[in-house]
């Protein structure tokens, strides 16, 4: 189940609103009672992987003592080098080749939402809602300001402007320069909505965004008006609860075509101009999609993997082995795609036809962000703010598996793709 957040008047204070979310989820329980809870689906090994995987190196940016908190804090690669952050303040670049830290600063501030990597910046928000912006090349300071929001989310960055969206649904644009507000829109928040926002994207003279209360917004860069806004999750049910229809991952953008998901809802395929919906798919999803050539992977709130065609949304293939067991959006690579869990695991998905065809472990912590692929490379960064990188190649001889592995009792990981130090145990689930 994804965390919950609730909208209170301004000047409540964060311990009301944690009360709020924790009842929230005393409801939740209460009217399951009578139902049986969704248990994680049980791995099966993988007798015969047909993609090797190897550790290369890892780091850290977080605490090993501190809460595991499911934060935006994802990394960002650009120009042979790994960015990320810790909810600690700190903000590492770091080799991609080597693990060898480039630079390092301490903003000594929460830090929730980011990396975002851009045109000679690199951007971080906090919880206290602050947004710092540094030089990507030697870690100066460059400018900070405070949104009045708390940060969950990266920034997009162009060569114009900064857009950032903070959890009380506000979309700011930013000058890049210095960090002074261009712009603002702003959408109603549901009191109950997912802990979690969408990212922006910027396409030309166009900032995309969803938003909690199931929309996308297409807002001219230029001055902040609305070109466009589409109801991609209209809410239905009678309690808030069943009315949560909060699109927290990024709208994705490919030609003339906009794509997005929500939750508790669908996934559709939008008109760029317009807004139009030209197709959409009975899903629900807090993490997102992803595109490729032709597919749509989408990875879904119960831990399904739905590959969809682009240009009409029929489903191609559902890998359902890895349910209920809080999966990361997907990241795509040649022959494969990756998804992580919430006790650590990576898994790989044969694109074909989505059998399970490697799998590794990052320790025993959850790994909320999408992993990010570069080529044969994958990062991953768990809760926890442990970064690990491993290279992926094929294996000289793999005979494959069955096309939906089925659970199992144990999982059989190679022990050489174990770290060495496992995390602490992951939180429930």
């Amino acid at each position: 189940m994804p965390a919950l957040q609730s909208q209170l008047p301004d000047g409540t204070s964060r311990r009301l609103a944690a009360a709020f979310a924790l009842a929230a989820l005393v409801i939740i329980a209460a009217c399951s009672k009578d139902k049986s809870i969704d248990q994680p689906a049980k791995l099966t090994p993988l007798a015969n992987p047909s993609l090797r995987v190897q550790r290369v190196w890892g780091a850290s940016v977080g605490d090993k003592k501190a809460v595991v908190l499911r934060l935006g804090l994802g990394v960002s690669v650009a120009d042979g080098r790994v960015y990320a952050a810790g909810h600690g303040g700190d903000l590492v670049a770091l080799d991609l080749g080597s693990g060898r830290v480039l630079w390092r600063v301490r903003t000594r501030a929460p830090l929730s939402g980011g990396t975002a990597v851009g045109h000679g910046l690199v951007l971080i928000g906090s919880s206290d809602g602050q947004l710092f912006a540094f030089d990507a090349a030697n870690g100066e300071s460059r400018w900070k300001v405070r949104l009045n929001g708390e940060v969950l989310a990266p920034a997009a960055i162009s060569e114009r402007l900064i857009a950032q969206r903070t959890v009380d649904g506000k979309l700011h644009a930013l000058s890049p320069a210095d960090g002074h507000e261009l712009w603002s829109q702003d959408q109603s928040v549901p009191r109950l909505s997912l802990r979690g926002t969408s990212h922006p994207v910027i396409v030309g003279d166009v900032v995309l965004c969803g938003f909690d209360n199931g929309k996308v917004l297409a807002v001219n860069a230029n001055d902040g008006s609305v070109q466009w806004e589409a109801t991609v999750t209209p809410p239905h049910g009678r309690t808030e609860l069943e009315r949560l229809d909060d699109i927290d991952a990024a709208v994705t953008v490919s030609g003339q075509d906009v794509y997005a998901v929500g939750f508790q809802g669908r996934v559709a395929m939008m008109a760029l101009d317009t807004g139009q919906i030209w197709w959409s798919h009975e899903s629900s999803s807090y993490r997102g999609l992803t595109l490729d050539d032709d597919v749509v992977y989408v990875s879904s709130a119960d831990g399904e993997v739905v590959a969809l065609k682009r240009r009409t949304g029929e489903e191609i293939w559902r890998q359902n082995a890895l349910l209920h067991r809080g999966l990361s959006a997907i990241a795509v690579m040649d022959d494969a795609v990756v998804t992580a869990d919430f006790q650590g695991y990576v898994h790989f998905l044969d694109k074909t036809d989505g059998a399970l065809i490697a799998r590794v472990r990052d320790g025993k912590v959850r790994i909320s962000n999408a992993p990010v692929v570069v080529g044969n490379t994958v990062v991953v960064i768990n809760d926890r703010g442990q970064i690990d990188v491993y290279r992926v190649t094929p294996q000289a001889s793999a005979a494959r598996g069955s096309k939906h592995t089925p659970p199992a009792k144990a999982d059989a990981s190679p022990k050489a793709d174990v770290p060495a130090k496992a995390d602490a145990p992951a939180e429930s689930h």
